[in-house]
């Protein structure tokens, strides 16, 4: 699993992608970041991401961005886990 630091991070590199409940990531989140909630993509990844583009996923504890990232490489995606 491919993992970097949020400070290692620019948006040249991919979409950051992050995994926050909506009310949570309202509160606080990077603003180089969009929303999409973890079961919602996981749900739906084949409607948010396509195989030919890199993706970078955070969230608050890092739990859910390390799940998504996992399933998402094992399904083909060019997926990245960014720790804050």
């Amino acid at each position: 699993m491919k993992r970097i630091s949020i400070n290692n991070y620019h948006e040249s590199m991919g979409t950051l992608i992050d995994l926050s409940k909506n009310i949570d990531y309202q509160i606080e989140h990077d603003p180089r970041a969009i929303n999409i909630p973890y079961q919602q993509l996981m749900l739906h990844y084949e409607e948010y991401l396509k195989k030919d583009k890199p993706y970078y996923l955070t969230c608050s504890k890092g739990i859910h961005s390390s799940k998504a990232v996992a399933v998402l490489e094992y399904f083909g995606y060019d997926v990245t886990q960014v720790i804050k």
